[in-house]
């Protein structure tokens, strides 16, 4: 059973950063494929980052690139993501995932997720 806890939100201005944390233990280096989602209220769960397990590449969702970035530490068993040039819209509640498969496809793994709120 792999354990993924998240932290790092907070409400920030737009324009500022903001780096979210998730520990994963009982993490086994690069069996996992990880993943960053978020959800707002009313909206569907969007994968905003992710790792693969198959090729070791990051993928972003459109609505993020440019802006985000994934990275992992396999020896601190942590998975960072830093968002920059925050806006409004990524306001939700940001989630770590981790799971056998590639990216896009079901993960077996969640934390319980992270307040980010972006407001002037």
């Amino acid at each position: 059973q792999l354990q993924l806890v998240e932290s790092g939100g907070d409400l920030v201005q737009p324009g500022e950063s903001l780096r979210l944390s998730c520990a994963a233990f009982d993490f086994t280096s690069d069996y996992y494929t990880l993943g960053w989602f978020r959800q707002a209220p009313g909206k569907e769960r969007e994968e905003v980052a992710c790792i693969s397990n198959h090729d070791g590449g990051t993928t972003y969702a459109d609505t993020v690139k440019g802006r985000f970035t994934m990275s992992r530490d396999n020896v601190k068993k942590m998975v960072y993501l830093q968002m920059n040039s925050l806006k409004p819209e990524d306001t939700a509640v940001y989630h770590c995932a981790a799971g056998p498969r590639d990216c896009g496809l079901e993960y077996d793994y969640w934390g319980r997720g992270t307040q980010v709120t972006v407001s002037s």
